[in-house]
């Protein structure tokens, strides 16, 4: 399959009634997000979430659970109707001539839309691209609310599974690093 082609496929782990996207935060969003099934007052209402479908392209963003406020890992089963929609009512976040609009009715669209699609370079599990692209949503305003108060359906904690993996990738590469060594003396 050319890439062109790849390049508006979403991969996700999903069946007929919800899709997993993943998000990562600080502990208290997390552990208020664990504790209420959604999230809490230390979650902001008023900025633009971004909800990711790819687990890979996740890891490559909080960099496996280690970045600043991004610790915890989140897998969050949403409805697959509210997925649906959201992606139906995103506006691309950035211009390109075929879109069939100008660069200013795309500018005025941005400026008004609640949802934002950005297809990113997708990431194999060590971090190097694989020649595809990997949808994140950006969600503000009325779709934020309903996300938080009707679309999600379950929040599980993945941060030890992150860690886990993790580990297990830093002792492959080590192993091939030595091995590598032992083979060249």
């Amino acid at each position: 399959m050319k890439y062109e082609e790849q390049e508006r496929k979403i991969y996700a782990k999903y069946d007929d009634k919800t899709i997993r996207v993943y998000q990562a935060y600080n502990d208290k969003i997390a552990d208020e997000a664990i504790k209420l099934g959604t999230f809490g007052e230390h979650f902001s209402l008023t900025r633009m979430t971004w909800i990711k479908p790819s687990f890979l392209w996740m890891m490559y963003r909080c960099g496996w659970a280690e970045k600043e406020n991004q610790e915890r890992v989140l897998a969050i089963d949403i409805k697959r109707e509210a997925f649906d929609e959201i992606v139906k009512n995103s506006v691309i976040s950035s211009y390109k001539p075929n879109l069939g609009i100008t660069e200013d009715e795309w500018k005025e669209e941005v400026k008004n839309s609640l949802v934002r699609c950005q297809w990113d370079p997708e990431r194999d599990i060590h971090g190097k691209l694989i020649g595809r692209r990997s949808i994140q949503l950006g969600i503000r305003g009325e779709a934020v609310e309903k996300y938080v108060n009707e679309w999600i359906v379950k929040i599980t904690d993945i941060t030890d599974d992150v860690k886990r993996i993790k580990k297990v990738l830093i002792m492959e590469l080590l192993k091939k690093i030595y091995y590598q060594k032992k083979k060249s003396t």
